[in-house]
């Protein structure tokens, strides 16, 4: 049976991706593959017509979008890692398009304007006012973890590893959780994971 192969690099997007198959444990052909000139090459563009990373192929299946692609390992080689019913399975897709719709518009306005944006450049106003509108998602969830150590109750699931996998860039621009000490105490279990150390590791 031939492993997965998954496209990607680390430093971008695809960590979340990288995490989500070593959170699998099984084996699994990782290519480097950046945003630039590797992802708009014809072979790759035979993968993922997109030009955009992550992108997986698994057998006859290749599969891009990170969250698409980490529903995918969890249900077919997670475990435990997946939702053994349809209602948490739900809330799983739920809380994988709620990172990605109410959390990361938001953080990347920060992340563009301290990561990419030369100092002088910068627009304080952009970092306050999307500071200020990611708390309104935060309060959320740290309502939805102030009952349960995880989204979905008592471990780890697919459901954690999306919305963690979205807000790890937090830690790269410093964006604390003062305010929310739920959703420190979950950050700070999920981004401790060996699994995400792991993806780190890699190119």
């Amino acid at each position: 049976m031939t492993q997965p192969t998954l496209y990607g690099t680390s430093a971008s997007r695809a960590l979340r991706a990288l995490w989500g198959i070593e959170e699998t444990g099984i084996a699994f052909t990782h290519v480097p593959t950046t945003y630039g000139p590797d992802s708009k090459a014809p072979e790759y563009l035979a993968v993922n017509p997109n030009g955009r990373i992550p992108a997986l192929v698994d057998g006859d299946l290749t599969l891009c979008e990170s969250m698409a692609i980490n529903l995918y390992l969890a249900k077919r080689y997670g475990g435990a890692l997946y939702p053994a019913n349809p209602a948490d399975e739900a809330r799983a897709w739920q809380w994988s398009v709620w990172g990605i719709s109410e959390i990361e518009p938001l953080q990347m306005q920060i992340v563009v304007q301290k990561l990419f944006t030369p100092e002088e450049k910068r627009n304080p106003k952009v970092v306050e006012g999307a500071t200020k509108g990611l708390q309104r998602p935060l309060r959320v969830l740290d309502a939805a973890l102030a009952q349960r150590p995880y989204l979905l109750g008592d471990q780890f699931s697919v459901a954690d590893l999306n919305v963690a996998a979205v807000m790890h860039l937090m830690k790269n621009i410093g964006f604390g959780y003062s305010e929310h000490a739920h959703v420190q105490r979950w950050a700070d279990a999920c981004h401790g994971r060996p699994a995400l150390a792991r993806a780190l590791a890699r190119p």
